[in-house]
């Protein structure tokens, strides 16, 4: 499902997932885009509720920028690219693409920050992920 630098994860498109034209509604890809992320974390071997609860952060958007290239429509299979670009004391930055076969239908770019779990206070990316994502972001040309 990756390669050392590209996490991929596969989307079904669920009637639900579609407005009244039969499109994917607009906001739902970035509910795809969401699970691709948890995914990608959970590949690194951190689960969410585990990295809350033992390291005392969350993850959440910071910032993201969206361009919308085509549609996607009920029952086509996806695939969600993740692809790590940077690494902050405190964020990092994320390429996301969604696929149908060889097409770009969505091409993100998504700021996340690590936020301390009571206060949502930003701090740094815990020792333990930074060095799991360093790799993959070492990788990329």
């Amino acid at each position: 499902m990756h390669s050392t630098n590209t996490f991929n994860w596969p989307v079904r498109v669920y009637y639900e997932d579609t407005d009244a034209g039969g499109v994917v509604y607009h906001s739902n890809y970035l509910n795809f885009m969401e699970r691709a992320r948890t995914e990608w974390l959970r590949a690194l071997g951190f689960e969410q509720p585990q990295v809350k609860t033992d390291l005392g952060v969350i993850i959440v958007v910071h910032s993201l920028s969206v361009e919308f290239k085509g549609p996607a429509y009920f029952n086509d299979m996806l695939e969600v690219h993740c692809k790590l670009t940077k690494i902050g004391r405190g964020s990092i930055e994320m390429e996301q693409k969604i696929m149908r076969e060889h097409q770009v239908l969505i091409k993100a770019q998504v700021k996340l920050a690590f936020v301390n779990a009571d206060t949502f206070k930003p701090v740094g990316i815990p020792v333990a992920i930074k060095t799991a994502m360093l790799p993959t972001l070492a990788d990329q040309k």
